[in-house]
């Protein structure tokens, strides 16, 4: 009956689990040349995985000179740019083809 009760427990609380996604994934969607969310948090010291899903029919870079990495994602795709460790702070980040609206911050904590 308890191997019971734990397996009950155990498929329940993964049934809330987003599919695919791990804890240490985080996605930017950039629509109409901008970045959503345009702030993303992620725990200090430790390397996380940014999914960048581009919705938009051009290309764009992720870019970013104080996490340094550059990352082309070309249009209606979507690539993985791993970052980190990063120390507490804020790091800034844009689409290199459009700066003028695409641009958003990463925040260690």
């Amino acid at each position: 009956m308890r191997t019971l009760l734990a397996l009950t427990t155990i498929a329940v609380a993964l049934s809330f689990a987003p599919a695919g996604a791990k804890a240490d994934d985080y996605t930017l969607t950039i629509k109409d040349h901008t970045f959503s969310p345009a702030e993303i948090k992620v725990p200090a010291n430790k390397r996380v995985k940014l999914i960048v899903v581009n919705d938009d029919i051009t290309p764009e870079e992720f870019e970013s000179k104080e996490m340094k990495v550059e990352k082309v994602v070309p249009g209606k795709s979507k690539a993985v740019v791993r970052i980190g460790p990063l120390k507490p702070g804020r790091y800034p980040f844009v689409g290199e083809f459009h700066e003028d609206s695409a641009k958003g911050t990463v925040v260690a904590e």
